[in-house]
């Protein structure tokens, strides 16, 4: 390329590159009651999206003074003050809850006292990436050991951190029957240091229910199984519950086939969140392949609405379709389903690093499972009023030199660390000749208009111009340094994480065979 007066004459052409851990032990009576509780939350929670965005395209308005009215908040007074920024993540996070409350007739499918806490053994962050076509489910083992954040008491008052605890032990917190979402938000957000935009709590009753009016789900046994599979202090087989192999199941049958652990596997929770995210895929997949017809709509949107708490962001129809609204280009295969890394200790389970570090890393640079980014654009949140932030694109194949055109210094360092993470090519960075560029400037050779408009998307309100030389140059302007993504930061950022392999090898697509993949041990 020519060089004009706005760069060097000699641009660089090299690559830039609960209870306390001594007190775990339950009763095993206790154990055996909450194992009828297990893995409800993520099969509501997307299809009370999906339902409500029919709705919202066909003009049932009508019937969202009567949804409102079914959807339940809780306080969010109780969430920590010291939580990770708002907009640390470029796509959004959800938690998704399966509580075990036996409130509501509940405690009619899952037995136990309908006064008993209110727990969770069952929790998922669903990563939704900024460019709304990709989604992640990562699921938290219920045993891995955390430290569990001050969290608020019903009478007001705060309780004190609580290392080398259980996890769903967060959700007992206050030892209330409804549970405390908060406080397993605020741990959720300790652990991974990204910011929980909406958390969402499902009851077990509503799954049920939502199970029949989708006509069943097709779920896979790798043995058959017997009643004292499910209930390992029966002394004889019993009767047959599944036989081997794929079968449909809804109802009480669907939250058996949820809840069996003991005999599959080695019998632990870890293989049996395999076997929920198999059921997940499957029964996205169902939906996904009848439809969604105004008799099986009604029905679902208000069994799923009954059986939702949500965060104030989504405690509303508007603000759920709202939401909604963002996942409904998200496929089948673009649907994966992980797990934290992991280990055994002792009986418990330690979270491994630095593989979770590196997962959440990558999550929040919105990295696949196959390290692409998906990094879109970013929509403002649902009910939040968050402003849009910079599009992300991708810019494989794109070769451009970048040229600092102001006096903040490391400016051009910073902006190629960005453009390497969306996929160009940076072949040097130098300081401009002139430092008083108020608008960024993107200048490009013949026949290289479309890879420029490319690049240009990389910075909001960029200029286009053509140049007789050769190649693609940006020349920043003090727009891009006052940007939030550009700060004035004089060190490049890092390079955004892939999701480690460890992780990406286990990892289940919404569109996997039922049978694959079932269990751990």
């Amino acid at each position: 390329m020519t060089v004009t007066s706005n760069r060097r004459t000699d641009p660089p052409r090299h690559r830039s590159g609960g209870a306390a851990h001594g007190n775990r032990a339950a009763p095993r009576d206790r154990r055996r009651r909450r194992g009828r509780r297990r893995g409800r939350g993520i099969r509501t929670a997307l299809l009370v999206t999906l339902a409500l965005l029919v709705l919202a395209a066909g003009g049932a308005g009508w019937l969202y003074l009567k949804l409102d009215g079914d959807i339940s908040t809780f306080d969010s007074g109780g969430l920590s003050d010291n939580r990770p920024d708002a907009g640390s993540s470029k796509g959004e996070n959800v938690l998704v809850i399966g509580s075990d409350t036996r409130t509501g007739g509940n405690n009619a499918l899952g037995g136990g006292d309908k006064d008993d806490v209110g727990r969770s053994d069952t929790a998922f962050l669903l990563h939704v990436y900024a460019d709304h076509r990709h989604a992640i489910a990562v699921s938290i083992p219920r045993d891995t050991l955390v430290t569990i954040p001050p969290c608020k008491l019903p009478d007001g008052t705060w309780t004190k951190a609580q290392p080398d605890t259980m996890f769903n032990a967060a959700y007992s917190v206050g030892q209330t029957p409804k549970g405390n979402p908060a406080c397993t938000q605020n741990t959720v957000e300790q652990l991974t240091g990204l910011r929980v935009d909406h958390t969402v709590v499902v009851d077990f009753k509503g799954f049920a229910e939502l199970t029949d009016v989708v006509g069943g789900v097709r779920v896979c046994l790798p043995q058959d199984v017997y009643e004292n599979d499910l209930d390992p202090h029966l002394t004889a087989p019993g009767k047959l519950l599944f036989h081997k192999g794929e079968q449909t199941v809804s109802g009480q049958k669907a939250l058996d086939y949820v809840r069996i652990r003991h005999g599959i596997g080695d019998g632990s929770d870890i293989g049996r969140i395999k076997r929920q995210q198999a059921f997940v895929a499957s029964l996205l997949k169902e939906v996904k392949s009848k439809g969604l017809t105004p008799t099986r709509l009604l029905p679902l949107a208000d069994a799923a609405t009954k059986s939702l708490t949500v965060d104030p962001g989504l405690g509303s129809a508007d603000k759920l379709i709202s939401f909604a609204m963002t996942l409904k280009d998200i496929d089948l295969h673009n649907t994966k389903f992980v797990t934290l890394p992991w280990r055994y200790e002792g009986s418990r389970v330690a979270v491994v690093q630095p593989d979770a570090d590196a997962l959440w890393a990558a999550l929040r640079s919105d990295r696949t499972i196959d390290g692409k980014n998906a990094g879109g654009e970013k929509t403002g949140k649902a009910g939040s009023g968050a402003a849009a932030s910079p599009t992300q694109v991708s810019g494989a194949g794109i070769d451009v030199a970048v040229y600092n055109g102001t006096a903040v210094p490391g400016l051009a360092a910073r902006a190629a660390a960005e453009l390497t993470g969306d996929g160009f090519t940076v072949t040097g960075t130098a300081t401009a000749a002139g430092q008083d560029h108020t608008t960024t400037l993107v200048e490009y050779g013949p026949g290289l208009e479309d890879r420029a408009r490319t690049v240009a998307q990389a910075f909001p309100g960029a200029e286009l111009r053509s140049e007789t030389g050769s190649g693609i140059s940006v020349v920043l302007g003090q727009t891009y340094a006052d940007s939030p993504a550009a700060g004035a930061s004089a060190s490049p950022a890092p390079a955004p994480a892939a999701v480690p392999s460890e992780v990406a090898d286990g990892a289940r697509s919404a569109d996997d065979n039922p049978c694959s993949n079932l269990t751990y041990g």
